[in-house]
């Protein structure tokens, strides 16, 4: 199994390479393409390179560490303004799998990390970058190159496979 759907994993390690501005594009642009509910398109994104915000955005959540010595970091923001709002959460998390599946393609690693909901790293995260009321941080991407590579880990489950009736 070759699709990186399938071989895509958290790397959580990463080299000092800088990541091509080629290559970030195109992962950027594979969270724009997600689907979402009527076409809302709620996402915005921070994208942070600068060590001394990366050390900051690092100590926002007992899981981001990685973030300090990833090149780059991508704040997947969510515009509670959109119509349909009621949806936004499933929007950004097509969004996040977007980027995740476009990272493994573009031969690097990444990890996701959740702010939304947890309402203490919203806010950090709120109040450190100064966003506006109607924008929340959901997650947080580290992403860059890495020894650690996407491989096939076979996750597969039949007893969690119910037809016509559970």
């Amino acid at each position: 199994m070759e699709n990186t759907i399938f071989t895509r994993r958290s790397i959580r390690r990463f080299l000092g390479k800088p990541v091509e501005s080629e290559k970030l594009d195109r992962i950027l642009k594979a969270g724009m393409q997600a689907p979402s509910a009527h076409n809302g398109q709620p996402w915005e994104f921070l994208v942070i390179t600068e060590q001394n915000i990366k050390d900051a955005v690092s100590k926002m959540s007992p899981w981001a560490g990685m973030v300090a010595k990833a090149p780059v970091t991508i704040i997947v923001l969510g515009n509670i303004d959109t119509p349909n709002v009621r949806w936004i959460q499933q929007d950004l998390s097509a969004c996040t799998q977007n980027i995740l599946l476009q990272i493994a393609e573009e031969g690097l690693g990444g990890c996701w990390m959740g702010f939304y909901p947890d309402e203490e790293r919203v806010k950090k995260c709120s109040e450190y970058f100064n966003l506006p009321k109607n924008i929340i941080p959901f997650s947080l991407i580290a992403l860059g190159y890495s020894d650690d590579e996407n491989r096939y880990v076979d996750r597969s489950n039949i007893s969690k496979i119910h037809f016509n009736k559970y």
